[in-house]
């Protein structure tokens, strides 16, 4: 059998591509001629091709020097961060031309703080050719200019402002105020007023627009009972137009009854919120008032729509307050929360070693008080109430029975040193005082009432909780340690009693916020 002969195999010739290869008209390298654009290598199209023609290099920011914001054209002023986004965002607005190319990185150069100059390094990207992309980075210097802002203006021109919050309360103390104060600067409720003003019995708040008042009158009646009146004045009428001009009016006031005052319902409204006793106290102020039976330790809330429909006055403020010491004191077992019912025996401070008269009552002080304490309260005895509430309290036979010769308000702590610092401080609000200048026996009815406060604030853990508090200075911090030092080398047994009689009353450091460069106190005998 014969094999076949295996037949050769010839291979094509494999063909190769060539590529049609020119100069650069420019350097005269070698370049693709069907890829090259214009007949330019990469290199010269970069050194040839300007991308940020048209992209100006200087510009300049306005800012206003009082609140710190940036003027964004036309008329729009902006918060913004030194080398923050929002100050970045706001420099490529400014720039023309930008829109045209695509921006692939932005940022700051470092500059001197006074310099007043702003430098920023920009990347962008663009075809210069067909199939051809350049890549470009080019700073930008912007010259800070200062102007002055229309609501700064406004702030600095009387009579000019557009909305008015008028607070008030009828009482001789300004201890709700204070405290009031306080819950706004907490939550910042004042950061649009353009100006604070304080009169005779309360506050005025100017604001430049009308929705900013109505926010600040939501914010009072959120935190305080009180009652809004609203009146509008026309300023002026545009005739072509029909446009009118107008100035608002927020008339708030105030439920006149403070903490510890104490009152005497009506009868018709003692039942109406759960048959409570006639003759209460308010231990609380909140959104309603909140009012307590000391015999019985019963709670009420008298709400602000129940007390403005038919509006009293407390019989007694703690102006009145007596001093009395403890005798004697025995639990009954009642409690309700931290109040403790208890039976005691006391006697007025200014009794002892004059006559052996002491008083029995019932108090809801029993875990606080201990015998030889001393306490503050209403001495009821003897004492005449010009009220029409306490009177028809006094003439009903069943509840003139139950009116007890001495109700106890609250634990007294003597402090023997007065002017001793204390390791913490509240903020104040900036405020413009009357054009008058107070009287002298105004100005030490203030710093009376401001000096209550701040013992109210040491001795009520509730209102503590409820406020903003701050450490007090590295000065006062070492005064107060030197002035301890000198209590413990004085006596340990005086140190022991000054524990008990209040200079025990120290706010822990974690319950204090840090006080920063910017939070400066007016005086500095405040807190």
């Amino acid at each position: 059998m014969e094999v076949d002969a295996v037949p050769s195999v010839h291979t094509l010739p494999i063909r190769q591509h060539t590529t049609a290869t020119i100069l650069c008209c420019n350097c005269g390298a070698p370049i693709d001629g069907t890829a090259s654009a214009g007949a330019l290598c990469y290199d010269c199209v970069k050194l040839t091709v300007d991308i940020s023609q048209g992209i100006q290099r200087e510009a300049t920011l306005h800012t206003c020097r009082d609140c710190d914001r940036w003027l964004s054209p036309p008329n729009q002023w902006l918060i913004a961060a030194p080398e923050s986004r929002e100050l970045l965002a706001l420099c490529l607005r400014k720039l023309r031309g930008l829109n045209k190319v695509r921006i692939i990185d932005a940022s700051f150069i470092w500059t001197e703080p006074h310099s007043r100059r702003i430098k920023v390094k920009i990347s962008i990207q663009q075809e210069a050719f067909q199939g051809t992309i350049i890549q470009q980075t080019f700073e930008v210097e912007y010259v800070v200019a200062f102007s002055q802002c229309p609501d700064c203006a406004k702030s600095y021109t009387a009579h000019t402002w557009r909305a008015c919050v008028q607070v008030r309360q009828k009482v001789p103390h300004k201890r709700t105020f204070l405290y009031l104060e306080q819950l706004i600067l907490k939550h910042s409720a004042h950061k649009d007023t353009v100006n604070i003003k304080e009169v005779h019995d309360g506050i005025d708040f100017f604001f430049s627009q009308r929705n900013h008042a109505e926010k600040f009158v939501e914010f009072l009646t959120s935190v305080a009972p009180v009652r809004t009146k609203k009146s509008q004045e026309l300023i002026s009428v545009d005739i072509h137009t029909s446009s009118k001009s107008y100035k608002f009016t927020f008339s708030v006031e105030l439920v006149p009854i403070c903490k510890d005052d104490l009152v005497a319902l009506p009868l018709k409204i003692a039942r109406q919120i759960g048959n409570i006793s006639p003759l209460t106290i308010c231990h609380r102020v909140g959104t309603s008032v909140n009012l307590m039976d000391p015999n019985t330790l019963q709670t009420a809330d008298l709400s602000t729509a129940v007390f403005w429909r038919s509006p009293f006055a407390p019989i007694a403020d703690v102006q009145e307050l007596v001093e009395f010491i403890v005798m004697d004191i025995e639990p009954t077992g009642t409690q309700n929360g931290r109040w403790v019912l208890a039976e005691a025996t006391v006697a007025r401070a200014s009794d002892l070693g004059v006559n052996d008269t002491t008083y029995f009552t019932r108090t809801h002080l029993g875990g606080i008080l201990h015998p030889g304490d001393s306490v503050m309260g209403y001495h009821l005895t003897g004492t005449n109430f010009n009220n029409s509430e306490f009177e028809a309290i006094a003439s009903n036979r069943k509840l003139a029975d139950a009116i007890p010769d001495v109700i106890l308000i609250k634990k007294f702590y003597e402090r023997k040193k007065k002017n001793k610092p204390r390791n913490w401080r509240v903020k104040r609000m900036p405020k413009q005082e009357s054009e008058m200048l107070p009287r002298k026996q105004d100005q030490d009815r203030m710093e009376r009432d401001f000096e209550m406060f701040l013992r109210d604030v040491e001795e009520d853990q509730e209102l503590r909780n409820t406020m903003a508090l701050y450490k007090a200075e590295q000065r006062a911090r070492a005064e107060q340690m030197g002035a301890d030092q000198a209590g413990d080398e004085a006596s340990e047994m005086d140190e022991d009693e000054g524990e008990d009689g209040g200079e025990g009353l120290r706010i822990p450091m974690d319950q204090l916020l840090d006080e920063f460069d910017e939070m400066r106190m007016d005086d500095d005998d405040q807190g």
